[in-house]
């Protein structure tokens, strides 16, 4: 059986909380098994004093949309003050945090670099440090595996909230794992303890645990999502719609100017294992293309052990740079900014090459510096 951090905390390592003024990273789609917040969880505990929450993108409550700013409210559960981390600032300010013992974060990751919730635990390492404040962040399984790592190394010219530091799309590690690979890096670590995930081993994908599948955030709807992920929030930074507004977003992926049954049989030809492409019609009732009907590709998960999602990702948007080079774009970048592709992408250099139908040249050349990041983080496995 596979315990969750939160779970081996209250069964075995409750001195770490006891007595302490608390500070909790969380959302309520953050649970346990049997579906019980990790907010319910430790406020309703009397050996310890939850005193503030703090809320990711999407906020406490998870449920603004992607990109919107979340303002820092009264949780109306607790009665509890609960800051907003993805409003005036992705960082916990000292004056957030004064009056606590410790910090405790528990979120979820998809494990893909974009997801946000690693560059919000990375700015709770960095203020816990300046602060000279315990963090104990409380372990989940990366449910893509802890062994399978695809796509390129971020450049640190191109970290952002959707790509903190050097890692690739997939990254083969759990949050706890990356909270102690970057805390070694910061100038004066910070006081961190991981509360492991007990019985997780890496080979396991999510539904090899045993655990319920919640959504961990709106647009992250069940567990073929999760596994497309890593090559499908590419389309994010192009004119293509990526299915939000729509039941299964970032598998759904389309456009106006696209025929269906053209993409999806250019798609196939590539014989990707463990999807296939349907042809599929869609009118998105929010982001791109509101109301607008939409051609396209549904992907479907057949082998979840033999699917490459980046290279998956990649070749779909060669798919459509090919068909349609005129119609199909790369979106540009608001003013002093970066193009939203390349902040994802970890680079610039990949938008040409999609249109040149080389992308997959990339990812074959980024085989050495993955081998490089493997020896690297191999130091910080704890499963």
């Amino acid at each position: 059986m596979v315990l969750l951090g939160i779970e081996a905390l209250l069964e075995r390592q409750r001195r770490l909380l006891v007595g302490k003024r608390i500070g909790l990273v969380t959302n309520y789609n953050v649970m346990d098994r049997y579906f019980r917040s990790t907010v319910h969880l430790l406020t309703q505990e009397r050996g310890w004093e939850v005193k503030k929450l703090f809320g990711p993108e999407h906020g406490v409550r998870n449920c603004a949309k992607e990109g919107e700013q979340v303002s820092s409210e009264v949780d109306p559960y607790t009665g509890l003050v609960a800051y907003s981390l993805y409003g005036d600032t992705h960082k916990p300010t000292s004056e957030m945090l004064q009056g606590m013992d410790v910090l405790v974060f528990d979120l979820v990751d998809v494990g893909a670099r974009y997801y946000t919730n690693i560059g919000t635990m990375v700015h709770c390492l960095e203020s816990c440090a300046e602060l000279g404040l315990p963090l104990v962040v409380l372990d989940r399984p990366n449910p893509l595996n802890g062994l399978t790592r695809e796509g390129n190394i971020l450049s640190p010219s191109f970290a952002s909230l959707v790509g903190m530091f050097p890692m690739p799309n997939r990254h083969g590690l759990t949050l706890g794992e990356l909270a102690m690979l970057y805390n070694q890096q910061l100038p004066r670590p910070c006081d961190l303890t991981v509360v492991r995930a007990e019985g997780w081993q890496r080979q396991m994908m999510w539904p090899e645990t045993g655990l319920p599948f919640v959504p961990p955030s709106p647009n992250t709807t069940c567990f073929d999502m999760v596994l497309l992920y890593p090559g499908t929030c590419l389309v994010e930074g192009t004119n293509l719609s990526e299915g939000r507004g729509t039941t299964r977003p970032f598998e759904i992926i389309g456009a106006p100017f696209a025929d269906a049954h053209r993409v999806a049989n250019v798609f196939s030809e590539y014989g990707l294992p463990g999807v296939i492409a349907r042809p599929t019609y869609f009118v998105p009732t929010y982001k791109k293309y509101v109301g607008v009907l939409c051609q396209g590709v549904q992907l479907h998960v057949t082998d979840a052990a033999a699917l490459q999602p980046v290279k998956t990702g990649l070749l779909l948007l060669e798919t459509f740079a090919k068909l349609y080079p005129n119609e199909f774009s790369i979106l540009e970048p608001r003013p002093n900014d970066r193009r939203f592709l390349d902040l994802l992408a970890g680079t610039d250099e990949l938008g040409d090459l999609i249109f040149e139908g080389r992308a997959t040249e990339y990812l074959e050349q980024s085989k050495a510096e993955l081998e490089a990041f493997n020896d690297k983080v191999s130091p910080f496995y704890l499963y």
